[in-house]
């Protein structure tokens, strides 16, 4: 699983892909949640998390 701003979810998404050999699912992160996650490659707000399953 990786958080992630608008900037870098494409960066993000070949990163499962290569990890995982699969299309990844992309969720908004939502409420509280967003508050309190920052991304994973900026340290902004994150927006979306991608993941595996």
């Amino acid at each position: 699983m990786i958080y992630c701003c608008e900037e870098h979810v494409d960066i993000a998404i070949d990163t499962v892909v290569d990890e995982y050999e699969t299309f990844p699912q992309l969720k908004k992160v939502l409420g509280e949640e967003k508050l309190s996650t920052a991304c994973e490659y900026c340290k902004n707000p994150a927006i979306y998390l991608v993941a595996n399953k």
